[in-house]
């Protein structure tokens, strides 16, 4: 035997050795922990009871906000920037003038438009009366009225142009920040500034055709973002689109949310939960009860035992989980209503083992829990 393969065989020997010594020391641990005497001091555990009640079936879908009103203004005529009439993120009212585009040409051939109009007028007025004495003929006073028309009809055209040159709020809002300066030449359709009306706002989201008949205007959603961590608004189903997308299958809904704080921002990402009418009654236990592992999950249940020292054991107990609400989960199986489990510190123990229950530390749990830093 070389040198190379004695190195190979005691190295190979050695880790054997090393890994008997650790799994005799782990299995002594163990025994020692599962055999321990009636003297060993037993654990303390908080508990809860499994307890049932109606909870209402909640659908979760991926959103975004969007506002009730929206818009960026725009010039619809191109011209020069004489007047800014608003600040950047300020309300605005229906109305309220925010940019002034020079129209001073416009204003310009309005005057004359009006001029020539009262002159068409007074020819008009000339024309009737010599009609009425038979002086001149029909197609005469047929052409002064067309002119007459005609001069209203510049006048109007004129009006119309020198209005679209002042750029006003078409609804109550919030104004965006502004993209144009003074004195600035804005080919026509250049983008001036964003209006979003804020309260209420829409969050807009999908659902799987399933859930259709379930669906109806007025059911309440909730709403949480991770612009305001903590916090959940809530609102109303108010439109449901009657077509369903063929390509994902998806229903298009919308709610409307109450946002007088104006916290909530068109385009925010938004997790939507919609609460359906409840109807079936739902075990349920603390999710810290729950020990969670690969090969299933599992809660201790607290026995009352005469071979305990304390009079209580645990039974590891394996359960299928459902839906979860707030620090509670649903039980599908494995449990009866009024059992009681150990509700924190589960992955200390050992089944068998005794214990001594002590509810004075126990955790809060709440179907709606709002902690106090957030």
């Amino acid at each position: 035997m070389n040198t190379k393969t004695k190195k190979l065989v005691y190295t190979i020997a050695g880790l054997l050795v090393l890994g008997g010594g650790l799994a005799g020391i782990k299995y002594w641990q163990i025994q020692k922990i599962t055999h321990a005497p009636k003297g060993f001091p037993p654990g303390t555990v908080t508990t809860s009871q499994a307890r049932e009640e109606l909870w209402a079936p909640a659908l979760k879908a991926v959103g975004s906000l969007a506002a009730v009103q929206g818009t960026t203004l725009s010039n619809e005529l191109a011209g020069t920037v004489t007047k800014i009439a608003f600040e950047s993120g300020a309300q605005v009212k229906k109305g309220d003038l925010l940019v002034q585009i020079d129209a001073s040409a416009e204003e310009a051939q309005l005057a004359s438009a009006e001029a020539s109009a009262e002159w068409a007028r007074v020819s008009l007025k000339r024309a009737q009366d010599l009609r009425a004495q038979n002086s001149n003929s029909q197609s005469d006073l047929d052409l002064a009225e067309a002119q007459a028309k005609q001069a209203e009809a510049n006048i109007a055209n004129l009006k119309s142009a020198v209005a679209k040159k002042t750029i006003t709020a078409p609804f109550d809002g919030r104004i965006g920040i502004r993209t144009v300066n003074l004195g600035q030449y804005l080919p026509a359709g250049t983008g001036i500034v964003s209006l979003q009306s804020l309260d209420p706002i829409y969050a807009d989201f999908s659902l799987p055709q399933q859930q259709l008949a379930g669906l109806t205007p007025g059911l309440t959603v909730q709403v949480t973002t991770d612009a305001l961590p903590g916090q959940t608004i809530e609102g109303k189903i108010t439109a449901i689109d009657p077509q369903v997308d063929s390509a994902t299958r998806n229903l298009q809904i919308q709610a409307t949310l109450a946002n007088a704080d104006e916290k909530l921002h068109p385009g925010m990402f938004a997790d939507v939960s919609v609460d359906l009418p409840a109807t079936n009654k739902v075990l349920f236990i603390p999710a810290t009860a729950v020990l969670y592992s690969p090969y299933g999950n599992s809660v201790f249940v607290v026995d009352e035992s005469k071979d305990s020292q304390t009079g209580k054991a645990l039974r590891q107990q394996f359960v299928q989980l459902g839906m979860t609400r707030g620090d509670f989960v649903a039980i599908t199986s494995g449990l009866k209503s009024g059992e009681t489990v150990v509700s924190s510190g589960v992955f200390q123990l050992q089944n068998n083992e005794p214990v001594v229950v002590d509810n004075t530390l126990a955790p809060k749990t709440e179907v709606a829990p709002k902690p106090s830093d957030s």
